[in-house]
């Protein structure tokens, strides 16, 4: 088979069926860069769960004695220094545990004027209203429900908060973003394979009489088929290549410059250039193959060869 003839037929085939060529380089180019967005998205979410997962603390909120006339959880009044002392201690002997730090009612006051020194109801707090508590690091953050039940309920312990959950709900959300993406992604590939299909088979159908002269003479089936599918993989790897440009051009833009989003987001760790990388050649690949492999099993069938 001369290279030659395959590579012209490519050209007239692409030439002459140039509108729904035109489509298929779009539907696969935005199939697969939501495709490669949502496999970026789900690395900056476990990114995310790494970064924060190992920062979250258990926090465990001590009476005073304003909690003690109204939170039934202090039934018993505020928190003594025996029983200050005892949560301590019992804390040190936990395995789960890495770290306690302890915060005073003034540092606690501190640090909420340090945050919410704007809103009306800062002015109106003292620090004796503010809780005493233990802020533990865990060695692993899955282990709260340890804490949760050793503390909670406990005299002088008003409750025990864990912020991963707090954390479960933004990455719940995330992740159900993704899953929209990627069903969003699924419909543009049925879309894109139905018009590479339809494409294969009208270039097909304009060439008839060739293809029928090429079997009087006893052509291969291959050698047949070869220049169609060649012409869906040129297209869909068009395509690939211009969702590549669409991946590179939204981490730069979005997080590099344009939005600057790692600048005035400076506490979310971003994914890095790497993470972008190492999905461009996966693109490329699919689209070189679906587009191939969909034109393959449609010619099986149309050309009867």
């Amino acid at each position: 088979m001369r290279a030659q003839f395959v590579l012209s037929e490519i050209g007239v085939g692409l030439r002459r069926n140039l509108t729904m060529t035109f489509a298929v380089v779009v539907s696969v180019a935005l199939s697969l860069a939501l495709f490669g967005g949502s496999l970026l998205m789900s690395d900056q979410v476990t990114t995310m769960k790494g970064y924060w997962y190992d920062k979250v603390n258990v926090s465990i909120f001590l009476c005073n004695k304003s909690d003690a006339e109204s939170d039934a959880h202090c039934a018993k009044g505020a928190v003594t220094d025996d029983q200050k002392a005892q949560i301590k201690s019992d804390l040190g002997k936990m395995s789960v545990v890495e770290k306690v730090v302890y915060e005073s009612q003034d540092e606690a006051y501190k640090h909420y004027k340090e945050q919410f020194g704007d809103s009306p109801l800062a002015s109106s707090l003292t620090p004796d209203q503010m809780q005493e508590s233990y802020r533990i690091k865990l060695k692993d953050p899955e282990k709260y429900q340890v804490i949760a039940t050793a503390f909670d309920g406990r005299d002088g312990v008003q409750s025990v908060q864990d912020q991963k959950g707090i954390l479960d709900n933004l990455f719940g959300l995330l992740n159900g973003m993704n899953w929209a993406a990627r069903a969003v992604m699924a419909l543009m590939l049925v879309v894109a394979l139905m018009l590479i299909v339809n494409t294969v088979r009208v270039s097909a159908f304009s060439r008839r009489r060739e293809t029928g002269i090429m079997r009087l003479v006893g052509a291969s089936g291959f050698y047949i088929q070869a220049p169609f599918i060649m012409e869906a993989a040129v297209a869909g790897l068009i395509g690939g290549t211009v969702a590549c440009g669409f991946l590179v051009v939204a981490r730069y833009f979005i997080i590099d410059h344009g939005l600057d989003l790692s600048h005035k987001l400076n506490l979310i760790n971003f994914i890095g250039w790497d993470a972008v990388l190492t999905k461009l050649p996966l693109i490329l690949a699919t689209s070189l193959l679906m587009p191939a492999l969909a034109a393959f099993f449609a010619l099986r069938k149309y050309l009867k060869v």
